[in-house]
């Protein structure tokens, strides 16, 4: 029996991933043979006549089979791309999203502002700035900090979970060089911290749970991934909460806290910085111009 040539092989995917209900079959085929086979879309076309190896063959089967059977496509693959970085995902972790891409580049944005300050400070040798990633999971938005702006910062990454924190810890294995300037920590949000942090803090960004207990989720989410980092009481802001009441105690003076919310939570979010003491709050929009990150930034002269 000869090898199954790719066009079969493919025929005989899209067929499974339709009957399964995929609502991009072609596109999601096209990501399972890339990751079986190494072959851009544009090489995958050109290689249709040619047969597909056992290897290649038994691979693309039980991504498609995966897939078909409703885990998300993410989770087949193994890995998926957010900003620079191409990150090991699995069920251990939340997918990562454009809207936290997004959480990511204000939390950039806050860093370069912490450089301009000291350039017009006129400081000469200076530390570098010290960025907090509380409830890591992948490791996303910590290592893209640290992969965008190395060596000018200083990393810490926090998760309550050990096994998010293996994740990170392989996404962290990763950066080459550049993984130097991070730190894994577990525990419980600032609790996690060595305490010589408090006051000290330039960035604290966050992606935590917010979604109510009661919301109802796509089923490729609430069957998959992990509902720790999805749930978070009656409205969802039990996590938001805490993070915004205890971040200005360890926030430096000018210190900026980023944390991702829901798109309905923004002016709930606005009332929790104020009653924490924040000088400036805003909710940015993510690319589809929906609510989604609480910016807020402390007193210069707060104590």
């Amino acid at each position: 029996m000869g090898l199954l040539p790719w066009r079969q092989l493919r025929d005989e995917s899209l067929a499974k991933l339709r009957a399964a209900g995929v609502e991009d079959p072609e596109g999601e085929l096209r990501w399972i043979v890339e990751r079986a086979s190494g072959r851009t879309p544009a090489e995958q076309v050109a290689a249709l006549d040619e047969p597909a190896t056992v290897r290649e063959v038994t691979f693309v089967d039980q991504m498609v089979e995966r897939r078909a059977g409703g885990e998300p496509l993410q989770y087949v693959l193994g890995r998926w791309a957010f900003r620079t970085l191409e990150l090991m995902v699995d069920r251990r972790v939340l997918i990562p999203r454009p809207e936290t891409e997004v959480v990511a580049g204000l939390t950039l944005d806050a860093l370069a502002a912490w450089d301009r300050r000291h350039a017009e400070a006129g400081a000469g040798a200076r530390p570098v700035p010290i960025a907090v990633d509380l409830g890591t999971g992948s490791g996303a938005i910590a290592l893209s900090l640290a992969a965008e702006r190395w060596p000018h910062v200083e990393v810490w990454a926090t998760d309550a979970s050990p096994d998010a924190l293996a994740v990170a810890r392989a996404n962290l294995a990763g950066l080459g060089r550049r993984a130097g300037v991070v730190r894994l920590v577990e525990g419980d949000w600032f609790a996690a911290l060595p305490e010589d942090l408090a006051g000290r803090i330039d960035v604290v960004v966050s992606n935590p749970p917010y979604v109510a207990e009661a919301d109802a989720l796509p089923p490729e989410v609430a069957d998959w991934e992990p509902s720790s980092a999805l749930l978070a009481g009656p409205d969802g802001l039990d996590d938001v909460r805490r993070i915004v009441a205890d971040a200005p105690a360890w926030l430096a003076p000018d210190g900026v806290l980023v944390v991702e919310i829901g798109e309905t939570q923004g002016d709930a979010a606005l009332a929790l910085a104020e009653a924490a003491g924040f000088e400036q709050a805003t909710i940015e929009p993510d690319l589809a111009g929906r609510p989604r990150a609480l910016v807020a930034h402390r007193r210069a002269g707060a104590a």
